[in-house]
């Protein structure tokens, strides 16, 4: 076992071993394990004030910045108040300016009372409570050892927590699974008592001890879950439902938010009454001595506990679970299932869950029922996401207004309040929406947030971007807004629009940008400079210029030539067929230095007119051959910049829209690698706005285009070729080989998430109907493979 092991951040502290019910499924007296008959039955002093601080100990080594301590049994509340008051206080003297402490106790409520609740309000000490659902449910296992109902005092005890003054040390119900209970009931009955969150637990089992399945239905336990979830869904999820949020959770690529489920290195350690130090308790259910460490609090620290083996095996992830585990799909959002469930003799724990077959048809039955509503438009539409990267855009910058918190001085401050103005305008803010929509924005926010969170002054052109892009904002909204604007060594950027000679070369200063109905003016301490609405290049102004058709049939200038753009300075796509979409030709803009290749300087009219045509010819290859494919990319693409040289087409740190694009290709050349750009921004945009796949790394791929030497990928790069491949594809059929093995891996592959599914279903109707769908294709020899590269 290789690695650091994981520090604990959860003890279970045994506060008493005996029990006031006789509950008939319980793990602690009822299963292999029967320790519990030599143990005390109270947690002496010595034991808590050890236990305390050994934790202590443990939180200052690791630095943890909170701790959990949950109070356990048996029945905690026997032990009474003054040994829990004591319990409390030594805890929170231990752990005082060290970590923060999140008491807990686990209880069968039927010692609750006001006394137990005042003293647990003093510690903020939180309270979860077993029922098991409605009067029947309940009765079938908790009761009293002579047989009488334990379900009316439990009612009492949370109807005692659901106070005002308690209510907030409610930590929601835990019910035990029994598959002879009538799902709804038990759903009703929990929902009913309006608890902060239910955590439905499947009864403790092995593969020697299997849990009971009257029907003899290998997915019984899922059958009875889907009902719940099925009535859980229909009561509009009124209450948190533990289980089916961390379904829900990974299956989206988020974490596990329970130790039965997922992958989640376990943290978690059990201190017995006696001071004995084990492992997680479940593990009782396996066979006699099965928790045991044998260390303990007065000679062990809790890292020697973490080093134990039976530990480590629990904090591997996916090293940890079996070899069939491994290779199953829904293996992120199930983990194989809680540990102690893979125990078979004499084999140990490197088995499935003896509930494997109930977790994965659980896992799946929750995705059939919740894909469509919890899938991102974005994956199949292309203006969902580009609204989807303009929220992205906005909040990045209202982070970074955060982080920087009032140290970017007073022309940040003004140009914000300036924002502000015009935000509260239509039509500011529709300019406010293009300013932010260009893909050099997101440039400028990462570059600044990067240097706030690395702790370096944030000053200079990263806050002057601010009141440019206001000002760019107003002008193209014509409201007469006067805006202070920076420049340095004489240039005054305006982000969309252009660069004004504000004054000589090496001359910083502030000159005042205001809107009028003909253009703008710039006034500096030299004078006032007007640019006209679509004015050309002079001696004083650089327009951004534009690209490509600027109406039905038609080619703005010539075709393949370039103008100055003109209207309300619009950098969107033109809405005629044109076979050249309406583009920016940005090579001003001082954060389109974002590719791997530096960006060319100033084109001169004549490059500017030969790069366009290039471009125009290009183009017109794509729309005849992949006409949707370029009509999506004339919606989405906004801004081209120029590059002194690499690969024909770069994608760099950016938002959705540019591509840079290097001189010099062929039309087919350019016109492929335009493709690919698109299919590579695209799918980063989409990686960026939802998740696509989780774990990435975990698994090893081999591609069907690889050569056998070449060693296999990680799942993005599976994912990533196979996107872009497809999109070649339908341009250069060659491209399709090995596809349609390709997209059947990521189909088994245990990475994707929702929306990667989504993406998935999306590749292959885009293929539909393909060569490269029969299979005949598919890339088999290392000749093969060669030629697709």
């Amino acid at each position: 076992m290789t690695g650091p092991a994981v520090p604990f951040r959860e003890i279970v502290l045994k506060v008493h071993s005996r029990c006031d019910l006789a509950c008939d499924h319980c793990y602690v007296y009822e299963h292999a394990d029967q320790s519990w008959r030599t143990r005390p039955k109270t947690i002496s002093d010595h034991v808590v004030s050890r236990t305390a601080q050994r934790l202590a100990e443990h939180a200052r080594t690791h630095a943890l910045p909170s701790v959990t301590v949950i109070l356990h049994g048996g029945e905690p509340l026997l032990a009474g108040p003054a040994r829990l008051r004591r319990v409390c206080e030594e805890f929170t003297s231990a752990l005082a300016g060290i970590a923060a402490l999140d008491l807990r106790i686990h209880t069968n409520g039927l010692q609750l009372s006001p006394r137990y609740l005042d003293l647990f309000d003093e510690f903020d000490v939180k309270v979860g409570i077993s029922l098991d659902g409605d009067r029947a449910a309940n009765d079938r296992h908790r009761r009293y050892a002579d047989g009488r109902s334990s379900h009316p005092l439990v009612l009492k005890a949370v109807e005692l927590l659901r106070q005002d003054r308690y209510r907030h040390l409610d930590l929601g119900l835990l019910c035990t699974i029994d598959i002879a209970n009538d799902p709804v009931a038990v759903l009703d009955a929990l929902t009913g008592l309006e608890p902060p969150l239910i955590d439905f637990l499947l009864p403790h089992a092995t593969w020697d001890d299997p849990p009971p399945r009257p029907d003899g239905s290998p997915t019984a336990y899922a059958e009875w879950l889907l009902t719940v979830f099925d009535r859980w869904q229909e009561q509009g999820r009124p209450v948190p439902v533990r289980l089916f949020s961390s379904v829900l959770s990974t299956l989206s690529g988020g974490p596990s938010l329970t130790e039965s489920l997922g992958l989640a290195p376990t943290d978690l350690v059990v201190v017995e009454t006696d001071g004995q130090l084990e492992q997680v308790d479940s593990l009782k259910s396996a066979y006699e001595g099965a928790a045991a460490t044998g260390f303990d609090v007065f000679t062990h620290s809790f890292d020697e506990v973490a080093a134990h083996p039976g530990v480590r095996a629990r904090q591997l992830g996916l090293a940890g679970v079996s070899e069939t585990c491994r290779r199953c799909p829904v293996v992120r959002s199930c983990g194989g299932g809680l540990y102690t469930h893979r125990y078979r003799s004499p084999g140990g724990f490197d088995n499935p869950s003896v509930y494997c077959a109930d977790l994965a048809a659980l896992i799946r039955g929750i995705e059939d029922r919740t894909a469509a509503a919890t899938e991102s438009a974005a994956v199949r539409g292309p203006y969902e996401l580009l609204a989807a990267q303009q929220d992205l855009t906005r909040t990045l910058l209202a982070v970074l207004h955060d982080d920087l918190g009032g140290s970017a001085g007073e022309a940040w401050e003004s140009a914000w309040a300036l924002a502000a103005e015009l935000e509260a305008d239509p039509a500011g803010q529709e300019g406010l929406d293009l300013v932010l929509a260009h893909p050099y924005t997101r440039t400028w926010l990462l570059d600044a947030l990067e240097a706030v969170r690395a702790g370096r002054p944030v000053q200079g052109p990263p806050v002057e971007r601010l009141a440019a892009s206001v000002a760019a904002a107003a002008v193209h909204a014509g409201l007469d807004l006067a805006v202070p604007v920076a420049h340095r060594d004489g240039r005054l950027f305006l982000p969309t629009l252009g660069e004004v000679r504000a004054g000589g070369a090496g001359e910083p200063g502030t000159a005042l940008v205001r809107a009028d109905g003909e253009g703008f003016t710039v006034h500096t301490e030299g004078g006032a400079l007007h640019i006209a609405r679509g004015a050309g290049e002079g001696p004083h102004w650089s327009p951004v210029r534009r690209l490509g058709g600027a109406g039905p049939g038609h080619v703005a200038g010539e075709p393949g030539s370039v103008q100055a753009a003109d209207g309300p300075y619009s950098v969107q796509a033109a809405d005629g067929p044109g076979p050249v979409p309406t583009l920016v030709l940005d090579d001003l803009d001082p954060y389109r230095t974002c590719f791997g290749t530096p960006a060319a300087q100033r084109l001169s009219p004549a490059a500017a007119d030969a790069w366009s045509a290039s471009l125009a010819a290009a183009w017109e290859l794509l729309a005849e051959t992949v006409p949707e494919q370029a009509a999506e990319a004339a919606a989405v693409l906004t801004t081209l910049t120029p590059l002194a040289g690499g690969e024909a087409v770069q994608t760099g740190r950016h938002g959705y829209g540019a591509l840079g694009i290097a001189a010099g290709s062929d039309a087919h050349t350019l016109a492929t690698a335009l493709l690919r750009g698109f299919r590579r921004t695209k799918l980063r945009a989409l990686a960026e706005v939802t998740d696509l796949y989780a774990s990435d790394g975990s698994w090893d791929h081999r591609m069907p285009w690889q050569e056998e030497r070449e060693e296999p990928v990680p799942f993005s790069l599976l994912l990533s070729e196979t996107y872009e491949r497809v999109g070649l594809g339908l341009f250069a059929p060659q491209f399709l080989a090995g596809i349609p093995q390709a997209l059947d891996m990521i189909e088994e592959a245990a990475e994707p998430t929702v929306d990667g599914k989504q993406l998935l279903a999306v590749m292959r109707k885009e293929i539909n109907g393909t060569h490269g769908t029969s299979g005949r294709n598919g890339c088999t020899t290392d000749v093969e493979r060669a030629a697709m590269r």
